[in-house]
């Protein structure tokens, strides 16, 4: 079964999405922190989606965005920020550091599913 992680520290709406996520295919894994997912990224563990919260306490969801981007061996990797942030500026910012999709919270099962599905299409033909 494919993996997407969930890195947001709402651990309420990480519940939420998951649920959202199980029901398109996949299993979950959830972090709290970017830390914890960039621990687990160096240690070899490999998603095949990111689900990503924008602001987080200590290391923020654009500079885990960067930090995964700036790494080939995550070239791969989906990456769709999920906030509550409208600023269309900083959605295009993100979207130019890397992210392949901009949902925004509350997140609705039709468009979790289009931005998953257009994140991993996107990141196949790279």
């Amino acid at each position: 079964m494919k993996l997407a992680w969930l890195v947001d520290d709402d651990e309420e709406m990480a519940i939420a999405v998951s649920l959202m996520v199980k029901m398109l295919g996949y299993s979950t894994r959830s972090f709290l922190t970017a830390p914890d997912a960039a621990r687990a990224l160096l240690n070899g563990e490999r998603p095949e989606l990111i689900l990503l919260d924008l602001n987080m306490p200590q290391v923020s969801g654009k500079d885990f965005l960067e930090f995964v981007r700036l790494r080939a061996e995550f070239d791969h990797l989906p990456i769709v920020m999920v906030s509550s942030e409208f600023a269309d500026k900083q959605v295009d910012e993100l979207l130019s550091l890397g992210a392949d999709g901009y949902i925004f919270k509350p997140v609705s099962m039709d468009e979790l599913e289009a931005a998953i599905e257009e994140a991993v299409s996107k990141r196949a033909q790279a």
